[in-house]
């Protein structure tokens, strides 16, 4: 894990019925258990690690509506004034900030495309805008290049992976939510089609509904239900420096990387569309839903064939029974190892780009591991033929942003009430009846 995530008091035993089950840990599991507990649900949150141990706390911490798929941008927006209203809400400062985020560029390309989506974006009334070059370069304080243009929004903000979703966990525990750590769940039990518990390697636990926001390993969960979800997942590289001088306030995407101010004085780094894929047998399953998606971004992956091919959420497994030990235990985390390739071009281009860095210490590096739909939107809704079963997974990178707007959608669907937006766009049902359309060049 990140050595910045912050360790929080959970439960120890669980009791033997409750109304929800949320299986997993994450940002998007953590804000349904929450909002699920403001509706007077009772919830027991089960993780087979730790509370925001994997993509959770290893994002970039962007909190973005710019450049989103359109079919998003109600939930961002709601999901962004979550993020404005929750530290009051719940007491403690949650570490958000809506300091701005802003892109420039020296290719055209990249102009053109964030014009078409400002141009879109305009029906949803948003403060995000066009840059000149000399705006762009006036945003881009202490940048070395000569911009062509840029994005921005003032409103778009920051916050904290290591503490924002831990934060929020302890809140939910405040408002009664049951977090049980270490606690795989092995899988879903159905009685006359419906859910009706669920098998942990703790015991079992009777329930009528179960969320599962699994992120990555969310597909191999459903599979052994017998629910087909498209998933492919790739590894991520991000870095945090040390303390280094305040060049902007909030988040900066320049060609080549994308940096975000920290609360410690530091920025973190990501590198957008780089990455690692390898090659699994659920890759494999999947990969004709994934070919669009494939053509456009192939340029920024390595492809390869590791040990993800024998063991972790894309593996191949046996239907394992659910009084024997899951490929949940036996591979709690994902492996934080950074690419050394993608972490040398991050440091190389933030020094390039931003010469009063030059010096600045690279305090660690990680690897995440971003599960992604073949549309690059989430799953968010009902099984049509498993009452009690609710999804919430697929984020393809956009999960910590819009999280908390997302708890809430899927607290609305768990409760049968009317959704805080349209969920249609997120219905489990296109991915598997062909109706999923990819819009590229959003991410």
């Amino acid at each position: 894990m990140p050595s910045d995530l912050l360790k929080i008091e959970v439960d120890q035993d669980m009791p033997a019925s409750t109304d929800v089950v949320v299986v997993g840990g994450g940002v998007v599991g953590v804000a349904t258990a929450y909002e699920l507990a403001r509706k007077g649900v009772q919830v027991v949150l089960l993780e087979k690690g730790r509370i925001a141990d994997e993509q959770s706390s290893r994002n970039w911490g962007w909190c973005r509506k710019q450049n989103r798929d359109e079919r998003e941008i109600p939930l961002i927006k709601y999901s962004l004034q979550r993020w404005a209203e929750i530290s009051e809400e719940i007491g403690r400062d949650i570490s958000f900030r809506a300091s701005g985020i802003t892109y420039v560029s020296d290719k055209q390309s990249d102009v053109d495309q964030w014009e078409a989506w400002n141009q879109m974006a305009k029906a949803y009334d948003m403060d995000c805008r066009m840059l000149s070059a000399r705006e762009a370069q006036s945003m881009a304080k202490g940048t070395t290049k000569q911009w062509l243009g840029g994005a921005t929004s003032p409103t778009d903000g920051r916050a904290e992976p290591g503490c924002a979703v831990p934060f929020l966990a302890q809140a939910a525990r405040r408002a009664g939510v049951i977090i049980v750590q270490h606690c795989a769940v092995r899988g879903v039990e159905l009685s006359a089609g419906r859910v009706s518990g669920v098998y942990t390697e703790k015991g079992y636990i009777t329930c009528h509904t179960v969320v599962c926001a699994g992120g990555a390993w969310s597909s191999l969960f459903l599979r052994r239900l017998g629910v087909s979800l498209p998933q492919a997942s790739v590894y991520s590289t991000a870095l945090r420096t040390g303390p280094a001088p305040e060049i902007f306030t909030g988040g900066l995407s320049v060609p080549g990387v994308a940096m975000r101010r920290r609360l410690d004085g530091g920025y973190t780094l990501g590198l957008g569309g780089r990455g690692r894929l390898d090659i699994t047998p659920q890759g494999m399953r999947y990969a004709p839903k994934f070919l669009p998606m494939m053509k456009e971004r192939h340029g920024g992956l390595k492809i390869r064939i590791g040990k993800s091919f024998f063991e972790g959420p894309e593996a191949w497994y046996r239907q394992w029974s659910y009084d024997e030990v899951s490929p949940f235990e036996r591979f709690r985390i994902l492996p934080l190892r950074a690419e050394d390739s993608l972490v040398a071009e991050a440091e190389k281009v933030m020094v390039n780009t931003f010469p009063e860095l030059k010096g600045v210490k690279i305090e660690e590096a990680w690897s995440g591991l971003i599960d992604s739909t073949p549309d690059g939107i989430p799953v968010i809704s009902t099984v049509e033929h498993i009452p009690g079963l609710i999804i919430s997974s697929g984020y393809s990178g956009h999960g910590f942003g819009i999280g908390l707007g997302a708890g809430r959608l899927t607290a609305d669907l768990v409760c049968n009430d009317t959704t805080v937006v349209d969920a249609t766009p997120f219905r489990h049902a296109r991915l598997v009846d062909g109706s999923a359309i990819q819009r590229p060049g959003m991410m």
